[in-house]
């Protein structure tokens, strides 16, 4: 089994250690794990993230011993607290974005916390175990979308999450589980046979349930292979007239994950994350930062933003079918609409949490400015995360023509989020729900999450 490349994944869970991490995978990972709270958090404030809580209450009796987030006395079973909590920290589609596409700590980190919970005091992982096991999560994510040239570009067919967002929550359950080498790779196989989910269900209520599946159904298959379930140990392996993990992708090239000796780079210390300003897809922020840019031009030129002067707003964008959304008609959908969001922008100078109300989807002037937009497909504009771009062009009555332009929008990982936008976006979300002695407690318990003596206090 060593020798085959599920073999490889199994002994590098069951082998690594913190020592592994360096400085920059760990400040990095908890900035993740900051940024993941909080959108959690004020996830718990959604409908969507209702209609799941009261589902695992009503419908499940459980062992009620992990936390729900924003929902102080209220605990769940273990693998459904996971599941509840993963919803609520993709309920805005404001989690974060790793290259190639996927919302990586979502799937991860809700597993660690309701594991941390559920394990006995004897037994409870430090803060560095939390922190190992949750990059453990995010390195077998990365790995397994690199085997795949498709997974670079934005998804058709599956959403990334669901894929290898339940392999990562199966590899970070396990690694903090201390499963043997044998059972990590039963958690991986099981895992496969628990993962996968439509794009078509994008810009609707059932998305959120994408991230608490996988990261319950990980959990679950590392506690089926805890309890001696075992799967086909070759899950990764490229095995000709038989799919395995291949299924999900139409090119698939594995590769051997080598086991750590002294030092073991992570794909983090290579490829940064990207957090998002505003609770909608990532390609949103294209057209936004770019909308917001021209805005600025006409403010200049017509001395305030007047849509009555404007006769055409041409968006350039990638191709994506499920985010090109001309009249979205719900708070999901607009979340998945380019032109949408750009329009925000240009009528508010924002998008923010009350642009996806009821309320400000169904305003006349934003309809007004919906009706003017053409949409075009520039050849160089790839619907790929590290490529695109978004441009907008405001074609004036008077003939002028006004363009702004983003290439890499704040926030991207190639112009990532100051410590203190990172900080003030966690504190907006976490007011939703918890008093400022509370945040601040949080804050300063992830900053020194690697001296924390117990994980579960998280």
């Amino acid at each position: 089994p060593e020798e085959t490349v599920t073999g490889s994944f199994a002994s590098f869970i069951h082998a690594v250690r913190p020592e592994h991490l360096s400085k920059t995978v760990c400040h990095r990972s908890k900035r993740m794990i900051l940024d993941s709270i909080g959108v959690g958090l004020v996830g718990s404030t959604t409908h969507v993230f209702d209609i799941a809580l009261q589902y695992c209450r009503e419908l499940y009796s459980s062992v009620a011993v992990s936390s729900v987030y924003g929902k102080p006395g209220v605990k769940l079973s273990p693998t459904l607290a996971a599941f509840t909590n993963g919803v609520a920290t993709h309920s805005m589609d404001f989690d974060d974005t790793w290259h190639p596409a996927t919302h990586p700590s979502g799937a991860v980190l809700p597993a660690l916390l309701a594991a941390s919970q559920m394990l006995p005091p004897s037994t409870k992982p430090n803060g560095m175990d939390l922190l190992l096991a949750f990059n453990v999560g995010l390195e077998v994510q990365g790995r397994l979308m690199h085997f795949s040239t498709e997974a670079h570009d934005i998804p058709k067919r599956f959403h990334p999450p669901s894929v290898v967002g339940t392999m990562g929550s199966a590899a970070a359950t396990a690694k903090l589980l201390s499963l043997s080498t044998a059972q990590c790779a039963h958690a991986l196989g099981i895992a496969a046979s628990l993962a996968g989910a439509p794009m078509a269900n994008a810009a609707t209520q059932a998305k959120p349930l994408h991230i608490g599946n996988a990261t319950r159904l990980g959990f679950e298959a590392a506690l089926l292979a805890a309890r001696g379930m075992e799967a086909n140990p070759l899950i990764l392996d490229d095995i000709p007239g038989c799919s395995g993990f291949s299924a999900f992708y139409s090119v698939y090239q594995p590769k051997p994950l080598s086991t750590p000796s002294d030092h073991h780079e992570f794909l983090l210390e290579k490829q940064d994350i990207a957090f998002k300003r505003f609770p909608a897809h990532l390609g949103m922020h294209w057209v936004v930062d770019a909308a917001l840019s021209v805005r600025n031009l006409f403010i200049n030129y017509a001395g305030s933003f007047s849509p009555s002067l404007i006769r055409t707003i041409v968006l350039k964008i990638p191709v994506s079918k499920y985010i090109n959304r001309p009249f979205p008609s719900s708070e999901h959908q607009a979340r998945h609409s380019f032109q949408f969001n750009a329009c925000t922008a240009l009528l508010d100078g924002e998008v923010g949490l009350s642009s996806f109300t009821e309320s400000s989807i169904h305003r006349q002037e934003l309809r007004e400015l919906l009706d003017k937009v053409v949409v075009e497909h520039p050849e160089d504009n790839v619907a790929n995360f590290d490529k695109m771009y978004g441009e907008v062009a405001l074609l004036l009555h008077s003939g002028d023509v006004l363009t702004g332009k983003c290439d890499t929008f704040y926030g991207h990982w190639r112009k990532p989020l100051s410590k203190e936008s990172l900080l003030k976006k966690f504190r907006s979300n976490a007011s939703h729900v918890l008093p400022e002695e509370k945040i601040e407690t949080i804050i300063t318990m992830v900053d020194n999450l690697e001296n924390l003596s117990d994980s579960s206090q998280l």
